[in-house]
């Protein structure tokens, strides 16, 4: 270990979303900090938030771990979305906002997520930047344990949860949306749960216990964990199962529930033809569409667009270099920045690129990536108008009609909008309901359907009356 100074004290500036009590370092002496680093929008973040649950609990006996949320969104300023995050991540150590980056700029953190280890006198002993970190923060913290132990400093008692945690409901969190002729299909993801409803909200099966997992089962006999995306095809649904980095299959006939693509473990392995697709580590597949025997996937965490083949069982990268980005191309020429949401249109798809705040179009004949709104990473807003001058804030997905109209969750902005792909104009539908950062969107029975995510509901848009409500969801 290198020479250590002294950690900066956590500033007084901060504002503590989930506690009364702001910890201090001083407080926290004789103890190991790890004090984390993140913004509530970024999947590595998301990644990175299970080593930190192993960290807690392996050392849950000297260590104590702390959150400093710091926004890169104008809506992330609030703390209030940022305790709606903490919730749905279950997060259960102090965590603030720090909209001014005064910790940010305290540590010289460069980038999300960062991760930094203090020891038990107050010290800063590293800095680890990015996802993927455990095994080394693992080893510091045992090595600062062990020395705090030996100079008599060490603190054994463990650390006290921090919760304001939501009402209970029959959703928690939902995000995307798949309506049929009969049915409507949720992606209950903080039930780590699929739901067939009928169109009047009426459960009629689940799929999933509700308690995250990974395994393959029938119907509530299986395992998923933070599902997001859904997509129907031969009789089957198949699900971005995120939080297991994994693709499922649903069939609907027996309920039956098998891993097609994923190991269940994160990692950012390549596709490729010749790989057993079950073999493959993968990075948080949150968006999903179909067509014909194509299912193709948004890996939100590589930045890019797969295609798993029915016919074949073969997996292949279609668009996105990997690397973080807005700049158009063909294939792996193309950048992409945390893809979450796939629509398809004739031979192409529409892409909710949510790191960008853009929509992306995928040409399926030639792979080509064009950009239809969008300027940058940085360059977001609240603006209808044309693609020049019209920004979104983060939005999360988007479904079209057959007439070319993307209809898209506007997240960050609590904002429905569409972009006529004819016209490129992109306009604010007038709704009068107060959605809080939905993130799932889908056309169905002559109705445009929100999963209105942070209020634990769906609701109901008929375009024919422009009449809201929500959805009374029942056993």
């Amino acid at each position: 270990m290198n020479a250590r100074v002294a950690a900066p004290e956590l500033s007084s500036a901060l504002e503590w979303v989930n506690t009364d009590e702001a910890p201090t370092l001083a407080a926290l002496r004789g103890r190991v900090v790890l004090l984390n680093l993140w913004s509530f929008d970024s999947v590595n973040c998301t990644n990175a938030l299970p080593d930190i649950r192993f960290l807690e609990n392996k050392y849950h006996d000297g260590l104590s771990v702390v959150g400093v949320h710091t926004p890169k969104y104008e809506y992330q300023r609030s703390a209030a979305p940022v305790l709606k995050a903490v919730n749905r991540n279950h997060i259960r150590h102090p965590v603030a906002n720090d909209p001014a980056y005064v910790t940010w700029q305290a540590y010289g953190v460069q980038s999300w997520p960062t991760m930094a280890l203090i020891d038990a006198q107050g010290q800063l002993a590293a800095v680890l930047p990015g996802e993927g970190r455990r095994s080394e923060a693992d080893a510091m913290i045992g090595h600062l344990l062990e020395e705090a132990a030996k100079q008599d400093l060490r603190v054994y008692e463990s650390q006290i949860s921090s919760v304001r945690p939501e009402a209970r409901q029959l959703l928690r969190f939902p995000t995307h949306l798949l309506v049929t002729n009969s049915s409507l299909w949720i992606a209950d993801t903080g039930h780590n749960r699929i739901l067939e409803c009928s169109h009047e909200g009426r459960i009629v099966r689940q799929f999933g216990s509700g308690n995250p997992g990974f395994w393959d089962g029938a119907n509530m006999d299986s395992g998923f964990s933070s599902p997001h995306g859904i997509a129907m095809a031969r009789d089957c649904l198949f699900v971005a199962d995120t939080g297991n980095h994994a693709l499922r299959r649903v069939r609907l006939l027996d309920g039956e529930v098998k891993t097609i693509a994923g190991s269940g473990v994160l990692g950012h392995d390549i596709a490729h033809e010749y790989v057993e697709p079950t073999k493959i580590a993968m990075s948080a597949p949150s968006g999903i569409a179909a067509i014909g025997d194509i299912i193709y996937v948004a890996v939100a965490g590589q930045n890019q667009i797969w295609q798993y083949n029915l016919n074949t069982n073969k997996l292949a990268v279609l668009a996105g270099s990997g690397k973080l980005g807005l700049e158009d191309g063909s294939g792996v020429g193309a950048s992409l920045a945390q893809p979450m949401s796939l629509s398809a249109i004739g031979q192409q798809l529409i892409v909710v690129d949510s790191a960008a705040s853009a929509i992306r179009a995928l040409r399926l004949n030639d792979n080509r990536v064009s950009t239809l709104l969008g300027k940058g990473l940085y360059d977001f807003g609240d603006v209808p108008g044309k693609p020049d001058v019209a920004r979104l804030q983060n939005p999360l997905a988007a479904c079209v009609d057959a007439r070319g109209l993307v209809f898209i969750a506007d997240s960050y902005n609590g904002k429905i909008k569409a972009l006529n792909l004819r016209t490129t104009e992109v306009r604010t539908l007038n709704l009068p309901y107060t959605l809080q950062e939905p993130s799932g969107i889908a056309l169905g029975a002559n109705s445009l359907w929100i999963a209105n995510t942070n209020a634990h509901e769906v609701v109901r848009v008929d375009l024919s009356s422009g009449q809201i409500k929500r959805l009374t969801i029942t056993e």
